[in-house]
This record gives structure tokens, sequence and C-alpha cells, in this order.
């Protein structure tokens, strides 16, 4: 069947959910198209972690690695952390493709809602997701957003009995824009197995992995050899964005704390930062008494290699879908204490703090410092078992395979005759 994906975000180089699962439908033997915004009209706050030059020949390289074809829709303007599309060219885009279904991801959306409201002249379903937590929402006009939607909104979402799959096991879609969970689906992110395991099962499948992103015990010592950093080193990882929704400062000053260990600390920081604050970052992190190895964003199919040298893992503030990614290396992980974390690690996998706070921050990675390495091992060895069962993305994309497949069968069933 042919899957046309719809986000306003899409950039080939990330892990994001459409990257992974777009992959992941076109192996299972589906024609698979994304549709997205330009990237010169997304503002440099947004594109500037992973960059936007050559953009052509980056798409062309997830088109050929993936079998997946891109397609970049003209942008009006960028608006409120939203893309207003050419809904002309968008329309005539869509029914130039003749899709089977229509799968639009993120359900309060500009794009979204127009699919939703427009879904008649598709002549085929649409399907949609929340990616969306309380905590995550904080635009001041969310309470007349929230109205509007569940006036407008909701009642064809209900009528038509439109999948929103949750992405995230909170109640949102329910509280907030009155969706029933009847229709809310819970399927989590995962991981990709492919390119995220520990190294000693990369070098047993060959070295470079299946996706070309891992590179096996030998290439994890050469690598941690390449950074300077010694084979008994204990370190710290994050990855990812280090603003201030994601707790950047807060990580930057655990790095000036006193761990209270003799063993050899290094901090392993992958990530950009942008304009005053990131400078901010950046000076705290040169003040820390412990070695911090600073390295710039990275493509998602190369993140493994970091991921396998490291020995924890931090989230300082919010969630992050890199969590997974994190866990099927083997990495423990200590998170703000919120509640997907509060869920993700409560398998004996990791740890979580009270949010803004340094000093429980600092005292679960000296616990996790302090533990004897047979204990340590028992709770990374519980974070691979946890994503072999539950979160492997092959098993997650045929949950969601299943919703597109059920909702193709309904319209089917609603416009028999």
């Amino acid at each position: 069947m042919k899957i046309v994906n719809i986000e306003d975000f899409f950039h080939p180089d990330a892990g994001y959910q459409v990257n992974i699962l777009a992959k992941y439908f076109a192996k299972f033997g589906h024609d698979v198209v994304v549709f997205c915004a330009e990237m010169d009209k997304i503002p440099e706050g947004l594109t500037s972690f992973f960059g936007r030059d050559n953009m052509p020949e980056r798409d062309a390289e997830y088109e050929r690695r993936y079998n997946v074809r891109i397609v970049r829709v003209p942008v009006r303007k960028y608006m409120s952390g939203r893309v207003i599309y050419d809904t002309k060219a968008l329309m005539a885009g869509l029914k130039a493709e003749a899709p089977d279904i229509i799968y639009t991801h993120g359900n309060d959306t500009f794009t979204s809602i127009w699919t939703i409201l427009n879904r008649k002249k598709f002549g085929c379903p649409v399907i949609t997701d929340s990616h969306m937590v309380e905590m995550a929402s904080e635009n001041r006009f969310r309470k007349a957003f929230r109205a509007f939607y569940k006036a407008f909104v909701t009642p064809a979402i209900i009528k038509d009995r439109i999948t929103v799959i949750r992405t995230m096991d909170s109640d949102y879609v329910q509280t907030s824009f009155g969706i029933p969970l009847s229709q809310a689906p819970f399927i989590s992110f995962g991981t990709d197995t492919m390119l995220f395991r520990p190294a000693e099962d990369a070098a047993g499948a060959g070295g470079d992995g299946a996706d070309g992103g891992s590179s096996g015990s030998c290439g994890a010592a050469g690598l941690r050899k390449e950074l300077g950093i010694p084979e008994d080193a204990f370190v710290i990882l994050y990855a990812g964005k280090l603003d201030e929704a994601k707790g950047g400062q807060l990580l930057a000053d655990l790095t000036c704390e006193d761990l209270g260990t003799n063993r050899e600390i290094v901090y392993l920081i992958i990530g950009n930062t942008v304009g005053e604050y990131g400078a901010k970052v950046e000076k705290t992190f040169e003040e820390s008494p412990y070695r911090v190895v600073r390295i710039p964003t990275q493509k998602y199919a190369d993140l493994s290699k970091y991921y396998q040298i490291a020995d924890l893992s931090l989230i300082p503030a919010q969630c992050s879908l890199n969590f997974y990614d994190l866990q099927a290396c083997g990495l423990p992980v200590i998170a703000e204490d919120n509640e997907i974390n509060a869920k993700r690690t409560s398998y004996g996998n990791g740890w979580t703090f009270r949010p803004g706070d340094v000093e429980d921050f600092k005292a679960r990675v000296r616990g996790a410092l302090e533990m004897d390495g047979a204990e340590y091992k028992t709770v990374s060895d519980n974070a691979l078992r946890v994503i072999r069962e539950t979160y492997d993305y092959q098993e997650k994309a045929r949950e969601y395979e299943k919703e597109i497949l059920d909702a193709i069968e309904r319209y089917r069933q609603a416009n028999a005759g």
C-alpha cells in the first residue's frame, strides 16, 4: 500500500519518529512518501541542531538508503511553532499521490487540523498521532486553542472514527481535546535496533551493523583512544539539544559538581549550542573540574558508536526519544522525574531526580558511581531486556502498521457501495 506521511519538520539526519517509521514501513514492502516543509522556511533556532546545508543531497541520501521518497512542500510562513503550508500545493500534491492512507504526524498542528477538516477530499482515510504531554504544553493561547479544537476538530475525529495514536502513555488527548481514549491507542516510541545495540553485539554482527551505525567493540575502544578517553575512565554521556527546555544549563552545572570519587570521570556531551544561552552553557562546561569532551550534533545513524563507549547517560529535563536508543546500547539513564520518565525507568533500568535540582541530580550520579560492578551490570541488563521485549521498533512499526490497516478497512466498509 502507499502510505503518505505529512510532517511539518523533517530532517533526513534526525532520529525522530517519522524518520524511523518511514524506514520500517518501506522495509515491510510499502510505498512510502514523506511530505514536509521546505527547509529554508524553518526558523534557524529549529534547524541549527542538525543544520540545513546541502539539503537536496541529504534528502537524496535518505531516499537512496531507505527507499522512501521525500516531497518538500512550499511554506507560506512559520508561526507559533507551526508550519503554515501553501495548502493549494499541499492538496495538489496529496491528490497526485493517490495514497491508500494519509498519516499526518502531530494531531494538534495546523497541518493536521487542515488535513482532518479536508479529509473528504482525499479519497482515502486519514490517521494521526499525538506527541504531546501536559508538561510540554506551555503556549499562552492553549486554552483558546483547545476550545477551538474541541468545537471543530474533535467532532470530525469522532464522527469518522479517526485514529489518534498516543505516543506517550498519557490521557492528554482526552483531557485537552476531548478525544475518546477508545480512538486513541497507545503505541510507544522505541529504538531502531538495526542501529543501536551494545558494542559487543555489534561486533558479533560484523562490526558496522545492519545500517552502518555501529562500530563494534574494537571500534568502541578505538573511538575512546581517538577522543583521548582512557579505557578505565567512567564516561557520562548526554546527547541532544542544549537549550533551556532540555536543561542545558542544569547539565553544565552538574559537570561542575564534585562527585566525591577517585574514579576518572569524563563527560561526553554531544550537541550544538545556540545564542547567548548556549554561550553560557559552554562557558560553564569549561569551568568543570572534570574533562568535558564536546562533540557537535551527529547524524542519527552515527550516534550509536558514541553511546557504546559510555557508561551512564543523562536526560536533564523533560523527556527524550533517545532514551530508548541509549538503553538499547545497555546504558542506564538518569532522567528528570516526571510522568513519562518515571514510567520509563520503572524496570530497574535507571533513576530519576527532582526536576531542576542539581544536588539531587548529583546524588543520583554518585549513587550510580558507588554501585558495585555486578549491581550496575544488572541495571544495564535490565535496560537491554526491556528494549528487546517491549521497545524494538521492528515490532513497534508493526503495531503502527496494524492501526493503518484497520483504518483502511474501516474506510472501505464505510464507503462500500
